[in-house]
């Protein structure tokens, strides 16, 4: 995600979603100022996922969402916030 997404909690109400939504992962802030994120778990929920990170929680400014599907890995047992 890019935009304003770091300093407005995004990856904090992000990881708080994607636990809601039963999703495994992580999420973290990039170098350049934006944020990353893998998660897994049913389509429809990881879809539900996505649709929110393009708004993410109220202080940011999301201006773009790229998305890359990839084969699940299952490697994580939950969602967390990578530094």
């Amino acid at each position: 995600m890019t935009g304003r997404v770091q300093g407005v909690s995004y990856r904090a109400t992000t990881a708080d979603e994607a636990e809601r939504l039963g999703l495994v992962g992580w999420v973290r802030n990039l170098p350049d100022g934006s944020v990353e994120l893998e998660a897994e778990g049913e389509p429809a929920r990881v879809a539900e996922l996505l649709r929110w990170c393009e708004h993410g929680p109220p202080a940011a400014r999301v201006t773009h969402v790229t998305v890359e599907e990839r084969a699940p890995t299952g490697e994580d047992a939950r969602f967390t916030i990578r530094r």
